[in-house]
């Protein structure tokens, strides 16, 4: 008898584990392409909500940011973390998202213009079930940036609760030279308002 039990009791944490992850999946799915959404901050996070809807966290009280890897839209690997040492600019984003394709100009024309300064963009494409949609969106906004793939949303999920957290699509999360999560935003962002969330990380020290 208490074979049996077991399976059925593996087999029900099972469906546990993939339902949980579908719920937080669901949830992200809920605000995606919004035009916002809460802050998700903590006592412990300390950040500073500015105008324009960015948060940003002063030096000395950021959080690391998770591990962020995998196969690109060109089926490249990437590491983020290989990029410490620059600005890294993520952003995500989806090709069926009008605010999206709102922001991908400016994103594309900002990545190029502070390249010297040591910034590294680095997208993170959600929801589309196929590579094909995303890649044409690349190319009609002339983004040549590399994107990781991540069509369920599980690369979001890593950053870590009480941090400045993506919770909308389109977000756009900034990390500081050492690789720690210094600025958010969960709106699109104009050309003026994300260089204006750059420049006081290219100014640090």
């Amino acid at each position: 008898m208490s074979a049996c039990r077991a399976p059925r009791r593996l087999a029900t944490r099972r469906r546990a584990t993939v339902l949980a992850t579908g719920a937080a999946v669901a949830a992200l799915t809920l605000t995606a392409c919004g035009s916002g959404g809460t802050s998700g901050g903590s006592s412990d996070t300390k950040f500073v909500q500015g105008k324009g809807g960015v948060d940003t966290v002063p030096q000395g009280k950021r959080t690391d940011a998770p591990e962020l890897s995998g196969k690109t839209l060109e089926d490249k690997q990437l590491d983020v973390a290989d990029y410490k040492g620059k600005i890294v600019v993520l952003n995500v984003w989806g090709s069926w998202c009008a605010p999206c394709r709102a922001e991908a100009p400016n994103l594309a024309k900002v990545a190029k213009d502070t390249e010297r300064d040591g910034v590294q963009f680095v997208g993170i494409n959600t929801r589309d079930s196929d590579r094909a949609p995303a890649r044409r969106f690349e190319k009609e906004f002339g983004v040549e940036y590399p994107s990781l793939y991540d069509p369920m949303g599980k690369l979001m999920l890593r950053f870590p609760k009480g941090s400045l957290n993506p919770q909308a699509i389109p977000s756009t999360i900034v990390l500081d030279r050492d690789g720690k999560i210094a600025a958010r935003t969960l709106t699109a962002l104009s050309e003026e308002r994300l260089r204006k969330m750059l420049d006081p990380l290219i100014a640090e020290k």
